[in-house]
């Protein structure tokens, strides 16, 4: 009998060890996502913020604006200097032509001392005083283009530096426009219509949960059994012996040890120094910011 009975625990015994050996895991740690925190980039009063809790983005969407006013006057005011600016642009080849026609004229008298001249009908004086004329005429041209271009390349100038400054009011119009910067869902609200923002004030927090990643701690002699890209089970800890296992790749490695943080379990309890990892994983819906998880190699 006694036989018997040590014939069925040890079966027993063997099927316990098996399970226990079963749900041992390697490594331990928390799930975390990207978080960003978005925050204002300009000052003004908040006119609407729809940044609830919970709410789900794409990235670029408008979640909020600010006081736009005095930037959209301002823009008016630049626009109103610019056309001041390019309407006092000389037309030069109209400022020009009077001169240009003088020196064509004193080019056609010139032209008909010369043939006087060999009629022996005019002297040589007269054809010095039309070549004396026609220079004077010609560096008129050339200081009158010359004064002229600079004037145009002056209000040139001017133009561009107003451009500049209207392009600076209208980045800062863009900026007070509140935009989600990744696909994700809020986590937490820092502001409120009617609130007055400032350059640095934070506004909201929002986290792309659908690419979560659990964030494991390995010993030395672990290493070995890892690399990047590696595919490895994931159990998340539901509390009351609950798990749920998951795929996950591995994506980062730390290259530098640290202590062991005080909530983290490994294999080996006793290691001081352990190394950070990172496991992609696709969230199903049920995975939360600071749920425990574990891994098996």
């Amino acid at each position: 009998m006694m036989m018997k009975t040590i014939k069925l625990i040890i079966p027993l015994l063997l099927l316990t060890a098996c399970g226990k050996e079963n749900t041992k895991y390697d490594a331990t740690g928390t799930f975390e996502a990207t978080e960003v925190i978005v925050s204002s980039e300009t000052q003004g009063k908040i006119l609407w913020l729809n940044a609830e809790e919970g709410t789900q983005l794409i990235a670029g969407e408008q979640v909020g604006v600010t006081d736009t006013v005095q930037f959209y006057l301002k823009t008016l005011q630049l626009g109103a200097n610019r056309k001041s600016v390019e309407s006092q642009r000389p037309n030069i080849q109209k400022q020009i032509a009077a001169t240009k026609q003088q020196i064509a004229t004193a080019e056609k008298e010139r032209r008909r001392t010369a043939n006087l001249i060999k009629a022996n009908a005019a002297n040589q004086k007269q054809m010095d005083d039309w070549d004396a004329q026609l220079a004077l005429l010609k560096k008129q041209l050339t200081a009158q283009i010359s004064s002229l271009q600079n004037s145009n390349n002056s209000l040139t100038q001017q133009s561009s530096a107003v451009d500049i400054e209207r392009a600076q009011v209208m980045d800062q119009l863009r900026k007070c426009h509140f935009t989600s910067p990744i696909n994700g869902t809020i986590l937490e609200k820092y502001a409120e219509a009617g609130e007055l923002a400032t350059p640095g004030k934070a506004l909201f927090k929002i986290a792309d949960i659908q690419k979560i990643f659990l964030r494991a701690y390995v010993t030395s002699s672990q290493l070995r059994q890892i690399k990047l890209g590696k595919k490895v089970t994931i159990f998340a800890d539901y509390g009351d012996n609950q798990h749920k296992a998951y795929p996950g790749i591995i994506t980062w490695i730390s290259s530098q040890s640290e202590f062991t943080p005080k909530t983290i379990l490994t294999k080996d309890e006793r290691a001081n120094l352990v190394y950070a990892i990172k496991i992609a994983v696709n969230n199903d819906g049920y995975l939360k910011i600071g749920m425990y998880g574990e891994v098996k190699l």
